[in-house]
């Protein structure tokens, strides 16, 4: 028999019983209040603690943005410095980047000198220092928090939606996530800091809040206070405090009340005005890309606009549907190579992207150049010169194409990955590809009727301006959100003239993408990981009832008639996570429901009052008359006054539970768990238990419909064939790479041998399901 909950690696808060208790938690606090004034003891220091209970949520909030502020800069300025240590040194201060070594200069100067003067050695400099960070970052990562690979957005989603994920937001979670993320970006690795700043930003919240006592005990609470941290982490990434809030609104948040907004909105403010304190680039901008535009745009130019919206919903769809492809080859293979995998990743990176010099340099200085208009001091590789006009152009082209290689097999492997700041790079490449032809096009033909709106007197094409947008429909079209993207633009240039161009792009960008499916990489992440997520995006029409999906064999709990012994029995299974009451086994008529944790809590708590008999009598019946929920009664199982054999659990029990009947439409039951958010909801017929249903029962018929629309026969999979054989190729090379080894070094490295004893070592790489003895954001107390 089962309860529906047998998959316990993601347990769900219960939002009902939550607000509930924290409806309880006010109420008492009045009454205090309202004895203590009648017997005139309410003084100044009531007062006081009255107003730090009332402003604890802003003060929470404070703190956090603080911390998120101080990390970001950290985390900027330690990734500037690795990314151009690869390139070269400071005479002056070897802690020192190029920009700050040469600080006022456009174009390099003589403090900052590459690492020698013969080309080939500095290629190999590069290479290796590529490989030194990617190795450090996996290692780290590996070692010591598992959850701190890849992006957590989509982690992130599930868990702001009421699931627990423990550890996900721990400690050295933080720790390890903001150490290692300078390295990856700094090893070259096409992957960004923007998504894992939002996870870096959640963890901080997590762990300032678990040492106020009000979100410690209350993981609904808890949710609002990681939505503003969701808020805080965009805004710090891009220097962006609304985008940060309207991204937390459309993309991460399920449930988005204005209190959470006000609250995410103050905690963005907060982070990005210490960030901007600190000015950890010393230019007193928050992101290194940030550039105005005073030139406006033509409205010929929209028939270009629209070219580059068409190229960010292709390149959306294409990257999508290729990395699941990769992700799915990762997680059959290469699990346990993951060190490996990063390490070759990263030199495999950088053999590539050196040659390019669009490519060699840090991605966020690549978008930096990019974006500039060409009547400023700096240009870099003749980008804004005629004669360069073609090479340049190719350059980009192929930066492009490379880029999405590199960003399809690289942002899924086990070090911090975004693919936010990637997917804008290869945007900006294209679009300034774009911008070059145009201009160029029309220096050709100015006298041009399409181009008759140019004045002949002032620059008439700005190919910068193309690139921001290329940057914005690569973004949109890889993530599927459209309004914070345009105001995290807007934010980042200032360019009040270009919002309709944005919005123009944007729309293409979705309008595109929408033919080829909903969601972005995060929503299939979601999906390929198999995280437990109702998306409030999707229309479902299953044409099903309730009791189609529920499960109608369920461990029930009679009112009377069972043991201490028998309860610590059903406690003992860890597959149940919570038991309905009913009268009687025949009758199966519903009384309540008890929880898992409620239950267990209530047992522990008798025995260490007094040493109950395992064969006392337990009884759940809930006393007649008395108040409506369980939670506003005195959370205090005792003997029974009757009988010293007798253990009242009656306290516990839930006497109203969502119920609904099995004829309901399924689409229905799962909108009640969006809307009211229960842990379970019991279907009862003529008040007779019939089943239950959770969030999971709900999924798991989803897929298997799905799975019925798209049926494969017994046959191999023409992809997992295709696996294999990419497999078998890669360790035929492994092979021949490590012979060749070997024979050059007279034998004395054998990688063949390292590799087979890796093989046959256990897997210590975690698939990011399992459970790790670190601080969830459930609650481990329920008093």
């Amino acid at each position: 028999m089962s309860t529906g909950l047998h998959d316990n690696r993601y347990d769900s808060i219960h939002w009902v019983k939550d607000a509930a208790r924290e409806q309880l938690r006010r109420k008492s606090r009045r009454k205090r209040n309202a004895g203590l004034f009648d017997t005139g003891r309410f003084d100044w220091r009531h007062r006081l603690w009255e107003s730090y209970d009332a402003a604890q949520g802003w003060i929470v909030v404070t703190i956090i943005g603080a911390a998120i502020g101080v990390n970001a800069a950290f985390i900027n300025i330690v990734t500037e410095w690795l990314a151009d240590i690869k390139l070269g040194h400071c005479t002056t201060g070897f802690y020192l980047n190029e920009n700050f070594c040469c600080w006022g200069e456009d174009n390099g100067c003589a403090d900052w000198h590459r690492w020698t003067g013969f080309e080939p050695v500095n290629y190999l400099i590069y290479i290796l220092y590529a490989i030194i960070f990617a190795l450090t970052s996996a290692t780290l990562v590996k070692s010591y928090a598992p959850y701190a690979a890849g992006s957590g957005i989509s982690e992130i989603k599930c868990i702001i939606a009421g699931f627990v994920m423990k550890g996900f937001l721990g400690r050295w979670t933080l720790v390890i996530k903001s150490i290692a993320l300078p390295l990856a970006i700094g090893s070259g690795l096409s992957v960004g800091k923007e998504g894992p700043s939002v996870h870096y930003a959640v963890c901080t919240g997590n762990v300032i809040s678990r040492l106020f006592d009000k979100y410690r005990r209350n993981a609904s609470k808890t949710r609002e206070i990681l939505s503003a941290c969701a808020a805080a982490g965009v805004a710090v990434a891009f220097g962006s405090p609304i985008g940060g809030v309207l991204f937390s609104l459309e993309e991460m948040s399920s449930h988005f009340p204005l209190k959470t907004m006000w609250r995410s909105y103050f905690c963005a403010l907060v982070a990005t005005a210490v960030l901007a304190a600190m000015n950890p680039f010393r230019t007193g901008q928050l992101v290194m890309f940030q550039v105005r535009y005073d030139r406006s745009w033509h409205f010929f130019e929209v028939v270009f606009y629209i070219i580059i919206g068409i190229f960010g919903g292709l390149y959306g769809a294409f990257v999508m549907k290729w990395n699941l492809k990769a992700q799915a080859f990762r997680k059959k293979y290469l699990t346990k190579y993951a060190i490996l995998e990063a390490t070759l990743l990263a030199a495999a990176t950088a053999i590539v992207c050196y040659p390019n010099v669009f490519l060699r340099i840090d991605m966020t200085e690549s978008m930096e150049i990019l974006f500039l208009e060409c009547e400023g001091g700096e240009d870099y590789h003749g980008l804004c010169e005629k004669e360069h006009r073609v090479g340049n152009v190719i350059s980009l082209l192929v930066a492009t194409v490379i880029r999405v290689f590199f960003v399809i097999i690289s942002y899924g492997c086990k070090v911090p990955a975004g693919i936010f700041v990637p997917s804008m790079a290869i945007g900006a490449s294209f679009g300034r590809s774009v911008g070059i032809i145009v201009q160029a096009l029309y220096e050709a033909n100015p006298g041009s009727v399409f181009f008759s709106s140019c004045k002949p007197d002032v620059p008439c094409i700005t190919p910068g301006t193309y690139a921001f947008l290329g940057a914005a429909a690569a973004l949109s079209g890889i993530m599927h959100i459209t309004v914070s993207v345009v105001v995290i633009m807007f934010e980042l240039t200032g360019a009040l003239t270009y919002i309709l161009p944005t919005m123009i792009v944007v729309g293409v960008t979705k309008a595109v993408s929408e033919l080829f499916g909903k969601g972005g990489i995060a929503d299939r992440m979601i999906w390929f990981s198999g995280f437990p997520f109702l998306d409030n995006k999707e229309d479902h029409n299953f044409g099903v009832p309730v009791s189609q999906a529920m499960i109608p064999d369920v461990i029930s709990i009679p009112t009377t008639g069972m043991t201490i012994k028998a309860v610590e029995r059903l406690l003992s299974n860890d597959s149940y996570q919570g038991f309905p009451i009913v009268e009687d086994e025949t009758s199966q008529i519903l009384v309540g429901y008890i929880g898992r944790t409620e239950l267990q809590y209530a047992v522990d708590r008798i025995k260490s009052e007094r040493s109950p008999s395992p064969l006392a009598g337990c009884t759940f019946a809930a006393s007649p008359g008395g108040p409506d929920t369980p939670i506003s009664r005195t959370a205090s199982a005792s003997f029974d006054s009757g009988s010293s054999t007798s253990v009242d659990f009656s306290p516990y029990v839930d006497t109203t539970p969502v119920t609904v009947h099995p004829r309901l439409p399924l689409e229905t039951v799962m909108e009640l768990f969006r809307k009211i958010g229960p842990r379970v909801i019991l279907i009862e017929y003529r008040g007779r238990l019939m089943g239950l249903v959770t969030v999971k029962d709900c999924l798991r018929y989803q897929f298997k419909a799905e799975a019925a629309e798209n049926p494969r026969n017994g046959d191999p999979h023409p992809e997992e064939e295709g696996q294999e054989r990419l497999w078998g190729f890669i360790q035929r090379a492994a092979g021949w790479v490590s012979d060749k080894v070997s024979s050059a070094s007279g034998g004395r490295i054998r990688l063949r041998d390292s590799l087979e004893r890796r093989r046959g070592a256990p897997d210590s790489i975690l698939d990011g399901t399992e459970e790790l003895d670190e601080e969830g954001v459930e609650l481990t107390e329920n008093r």
